[in-house]
């Protein structure tokens, strides 16, 4: 299973007939952490007239909040909540600020205002894409090594270390559901000649070809 996430939170800002809207984006993976968050933004922004907020827990979305914090109903929390699950962005809280401008915008002024702020702070995150994925170890000689780099590229897999000693091992971390179908690959390209040695199940992310470990099962 594979679900995306905010990986390092962002802020985005935007203006409406004067009035300013702050995102501010934050991982979380508990309700508590949500809270948490939320009041150190209100007391960050405590001359603010609303800190409108919307967050999600769970990779099924299992828990949802959103509050309007003094805008008319349905104006804020839920559009800046239906930004994050259009995005289908988990473990994450939006908490947009408002500035008033003095100019009020109408019920529709406001949803779209949010929503757009919220769009923005995501914009400015960095957000990734968690894999269920298992961990495996290919010993090989030197001879082999060419193959298995090739192999490596190929699936884009990017090695997590390299050992050289009198042969050469590769750390690497695969798709849970690719496991089988690669080591069957391997063992082909190379005659039988690479041995694969099965390590745990951990959830990965890969950042831009950083490969990021999460959790160990």
């Amino acid at each position: 299973m594979s679900y995306k996430t905010v990986h390092i939170g962002g802020q985005g800002e935007i203006e409406e007939k004067k009035s300013r809207f702050i995102a501010t984006v934050q991982p979380v993976s508990s309700e508590a952490e949500a809270l948490a968050f939320l009041a150190k933004i209100k007391k960050q922004y405590w001359d603010a007239r609303h800190n409108c907020y919307a967050y999600t827990i769970g990779k099924a979305n299992e828990l949802m909040r959103s509050s309007d914090d003094g805008e008319p109903g349905g104006t804020a929390g839920r559009p800046i909540l239906e930004v994050l699950v259009k995005s289908d962005i988990h473990d994450c809280i939006i908490v947009v600020t408002r500035y008033f401008g003095g100019t009020l915008l109408g019920t529709g002024g406001l949803v779209r205002a949010y929503q757009k702020a919220a769009q923005a702070g995501l914009a400015d995150s960095v957000i990734i894409e968690k894999v269920t994925g298992r961990k495996m170890t290919i010993r090989t000689d030197y001879n082999g090594i060419g193959k298995l780099q090739y192999l490596l590229a190929k699936d884009k897999i990017t090695a997590l270390d390299t050992r050289y000693t009198d042969s050469v091992e590769i750390d690497v971390i695969v798709p849970a559901v690719d496991y089988q179908k690669f080591c069957d690959t391997i063992t082909e390209a190379t005659n039988a000649k690479a041995v694969i040695i099965p390590g745990d199940l951990a959830e990965y992310a890969d950042a831009g070809g950083e490969i990021l470990i999460f959790d160990e099962y």
